[in-house]
């Protein structure tokens, strides 16, 4: 593993307050591995044999029932996944497949599992990823069930148009048909609630996204701290 990725392993959150020593210990047994887009990285119902971090890209963490799917989460540089599975020695709950090109750190679970016991500054690290991804889903759960579709997609639409700096214009960050899985809709229930924005401000193009009235699309939207502020 180069120094540079060492480095900006060694930053991430979950890693950055633990001894020096002990991430070295972990990293000199782990492995950086290179997916392609839309690479299987794991399968529901397989082991944790690994603690996955994504250093870098986007990856999809999904799931299957019968004919049907849905995407659980997407997950960027720094996050991990199956935290939960690893620790108590369960298997995963869900499949695993990269969205871009991604590199994705594998730590042998056997290690994390040792030193998460040994080192409360690391367990406290793993309790804080946990804890954060709980009140994740909690924020998701809420968005779904209390949210219509329009009111689920402008508030979506609103976060990404604040991360990009409050530009007119930005990019959705990944695919419509997994937009429209996130937000708990079929692809079909997406275009007529991009098509139902447009008396508010809002014109798409691809993967393209105008905001030309954003007081008209807050108004619609009446956004929640306890639903889509990250930092709450």
């Amino acid at each position: 593993m180069r120094l540079r990725d060492k480095g900006k392993i060694r930053r991430m959150m979950i890693f950055a307050d633990v001894e020096a020593g002990h991430v070295e210990a972990l990293l000199r047994n782990s492995k950086l591995q290179c997916f392609p887009s839309h690479a299987e990285v794991m399968r529901e119902g397989e082991t944790a044999d690994f603690l996955h971090v994504v250093v870098d890209g986007q990856v999809e963490v999904f799931s299957n029932y019968r004919d049907r799917e849905t995407t659980v989460v997407v997950l960027g540089p720094g996050d991990s996944f199956f935290i939960a599975a690893l620790i108590l020695d369960k298997v995963c709950l869900g499949s695993v497949r990269t969205l871009s090109p991604a590199r994705v750190l594998l730590v042998p679970a056997e290690a994390v599992r040792q030193l998460f016991y040994d080192d409360a500054t690391f367990a406290h690290a793993i309790a804080l990823e946990l804890a954060c991804a709980y009140r994740g889903i909690v924020k998701d759960l809420k968005n779904q069930k209390l949210r219509s579709t329009v009111e689920r997609l402008a508030n979506f639409l609103l976060t990404h148009h604040e991360q990009s700096e409050a530009k007119k214009s930005f990019t959705l960050p990944f695919e419509k048909k997994v937009l429209a899985s996130c937000l708990g809709m079929s692809p079909a229930v997406l275009s007529r609630s991009f098509m139902a924005l447009v008396p508010h401000g809002v014109r798409v193009s691809g993967a393209a996204v105008e905001i030309h009235d954003i007081e008209a699309l807050r108004n619609l939207a009446k956004p929640s701290s306890t639903i889509d502020d990250p930092a709450v």
